[in-house]
């Protein structure tokens, strides 16, 4: 349902000209005006949000269920089981697994629980036992920057999300018959590759398929799906405690596949790109689609507008060169990227450091994933209300906070290590969620989903910190939870040099936005 206050060519404007065509009477000469943009024109053309683009927006945010799955798996898959001594006399239950002699000691659960029982890692160097996650992340590095502009420029935001999706869903099932660590961590590095781009091409395409006013709420969709896809984890590794690791894959792996199968049949192509790639046949029939507007209106309105696809946008990394070509549009991403490596190293990092709190891990993982849920709630309820500067600068100042609390070693304040945990996370996932909604506004649509995807590298880079941070925390917590405070209050800090978008409608063009930036900085002046 957007709101335009004066819009620029009302779409009363646009029956009362088509009627007149009908009734064979040319319409009367208007006066010399400049022609409405093509971000005006698809404000008007969407119209009212309608059921349509609900569905559709549904449909693709679920792609970011099969997204978290994937990205907190191996919290389950690649954890040290429990064991028991089985000889009293050379074992004791507080001792060091590998100082014990062979025999003495037994894992509680079946052998192929998780990845260390099977392949005997409870012992190795921590470099080999936390390769798989690793490889994860560093594949999701490689994959976000070597993906980064496909989106924006060949594949488009449907294809880009149908084939991330289903690479992932496919490799997933491969790590099912990994007869080792190391083709086990090449499938997770493949893993990584392909779902680099999933939320990011899953947002964009989301914000891009309704107006200005409910593109908020809209985008919060996915956020729920991930707290969702989350929460879906400890339940499923609680029911496959007693069985193989391998069967978490199979069963997150056949249902992404699935889901593949139903986003390529019933999935529409984001008709703000359409319309920038010069495709204006396609772009009309989409919007024909999730849209109550007519097609005589639809017609009408796109010829009218001044619009010229983006003839430098045509390979890979054109739209990433562009970004950095442009003083302002360079200053945004360096600032984004900046706040990202900071809410990166908290969001996934404290999921993965729960195994170094003396609480149930099953228990911890669900509390983490629930909490998600109310950031993503506050997120859905206020986004329209939110300064996003203010915000992202409140929620990564009280993560810092209580990250740091939770280092402290003193009684009682030990017994609660899980509470400043849960809060800290909390606030990085609000300040992650705003984060992303923020990007999507900073950039126009010919490089918005290279710029998110950069914005969502940058995340990465934190991620792929984080294991190495959280086992140097089993020692020393503050290796772990100290840093993780430290670094997400300094990524806060960069807010302060980005501009403030809220309520602002989405640009189209770099020239767009640009005007925009210097009509800014003339105000300010």
């Amino acid at each position: 349902m957007a709101d335009y206050s004066n819009p620029l060519l009302s779409s009363s404007s646009f029956s009362d000209t088509a009627a007149e065509e009908e009734q064979g009477q040319e319409p009367p000469p208007s006066p010399a005006k400049k022609l409405p943009s093509l971000g005006s024109t698809v404000e008007i053309c969407i119209g009212h949000l309608t059921w349509s683009q609900f569905l559709q927006a549904i449909l693709v945010s679920f792609a970011w269920i099969f997204d978290a799955q994937q990205t907190f798996i191996t919290v389950f898959t690649d954890a040290q089981p429990p064991w028991h001594c089985t000889n009293d006399a050379a074992c004791s239950a507080s001792a060091n697994i590998c100082d014990l002699p062979a025999g003495s000691w037994a894992w509680n659960g079946p052998p192929r629980a998780t990845t260390v029982s099977e392949w005997g890692l409870e012992c190795a160097n921590s470099l080999v036992a936390g390769l798989p996650s690793s490889a994860f992340f560093v594949g999701c590095l490689v994959g976000g920057f070597v993906l980064a502009s496909l989106a924006d420029s060949s594949l488009g935001r449907k294809n880009m999300l149908f084939f991330s999706c289903l690479l992932m869903g496919l490799t997933s099932l491969l790590a099912t018959l990994s007869p080792n660590v190391w083709i086990y961590s090449v499938l997770k590095f493949l893993s990584g590759f392909g779902r680099a781009t999933i939320g990011t091409t899953a947002l964009v395409l989301t914000s891009e398929l309704v107006g200005k006013r409910w593109r908020g709420q809209i985008s919060v969709i996915g956020f729920f799906c991930f707290t969702f896809g989350f929460l879906s984890l400890p339940v499923m590794a609680y029911l496959n405690r007693n069985a193989s690791w391998r069967n978490l894959y199979l069963w997150t792996s056949i249902s992404t596949i699935f889901y593949c199968v139903l986003m390529k049949l019933f999935v529409t192509e984001s008709p703000r790109w359409l319309l920038v790639q010069g495709r204006t046949e396609e772009a009309v029939a989409t919007l024909k689609c999730i849209t109550s507007i007519t097609q005589s209106n639809l017609n009408l309105a796109i010829s009218n507008m001044s619009h010229k696809e983006e003839t430098w946008n045509v390979d890979l990394f054109s739209a990433l060169r562009i970004l950095l070509q442009k003083k302002w549009s360079s200053k945004r991403l360096m600032s984004i990227m900046t706040m990202g490596i900071g809410i990166g190293l908290v969001y996934y990092g404290m999921p993965l450091g729960l195994q170094n709190l003396s609480f149930n891990l099953y228990l911890s993982v669900t509390f983490n994933a629930l909490s998600e849920l109310p950031s993503a709630l506050i997120v859905f309820l206020f986004i329209n209300k939110f300064n996003r500067r203010t915000s992202l600068l409140f929620f990564t100042t009280l993560s810092s906070v209580f990250s740091l609390m939770a280092t402290i070693q003193v009684d009682p304040w030990t017994n609660l290590q899980i509470v400043f945990e849960l809060v800290s996370f909390f606030s990085a996932c609000s300040a992650f969620s705003i984060s992303i909604i923020y990007t999507t506004e900073l950039f126009p649509t010919c490089v918005r989903n290279s710029a998110l995807a950069m914005a969502r590298l940058s995340m990465m880079v934190g991620g792929t910190l984080s294991p190495l941070l959280v086992s140097a925390g089993r020692q020393n917590k503050f290796l772990c939870y100290g840093v993780f405070g430290l670094g997400i209050a300094f990524s806060g800090v960069f807010g302060i040099f980005l501009p403030e978008t809220k309520g602002r409608p989405l640009s189209d063009t770099m020239d767009e936005e640009e005007n925009k930036e210097k009509m800014n900085c003339e105000t300010l002046a």
